[in-house]
């Protein structure tokens, strides 16, 4: 895999899913250049409480988040785009087609066949969505980290 230097997590809100997938690999890759957004963002959010709350539990912080908008500049500003769902990846296409060849799904290493939402669910379907995310996290991390892919 090419040498990124940057990386943008993508969801719908940037407020669980995003924030997670950003701030796992930005503790792993400490090299890297790693922040998120949302196609549908709730711009100015904190990561949702729930979200939090299984994170913490996890070791991993996710205070200080705040959701923002992806434009096509933001994009543009990061090597590589990594999205939850196809239909993020569409999406990115559709407003952005330029930056369709360095959008990739999140979980491509498991399968790619994304992670699901957990926004306004049970407290089990954000601990399913948190290990989804960390396990496909370890994916680009061993992946990007082996092939010195930040930095």
């Amino acid at each position: 895999m090419a040498q990124v230097g940057s990386i943008l997590v993508v969801c719908v809100g940037n407020i669980c899913r995003s924030p997670v997938g950003e701030r796992l690999l930005a503790r792993d890759l400490p090299e890297c250049s790693v922040t998120s957004a949302g196609i549908g963002a709730v711009v100015g959010a904190p990561a949702d409480q729930t979200m939090q709350e299984v994170a913490e539990a996890e070791g991993l912080s996710l205070a200080g988040h705040v959701a923002r908008q992806f434009t096509p500049e933001i994009g543009a500003a990061h090597e590589l785009i990594l999205v939850m769902e196809a239909g993020h990846k569409a999406e990115i296409a559709r407003i952005a087609p330029h930056l369709a060849g360095r959008t990739m799904m999140f979980d491509q290493w498991l399968g790619g066949k994304g992670i699901p939402d957990p926004y306004r669910k049970p407290i089990e379907m954000h601990r399913s969505a948190f290990g989804q995310i960390s396990a496909a996290a370890d994916g680009w991390v061993s992946r990007l980290d082996r092939g010195r892919g930040c930095g």
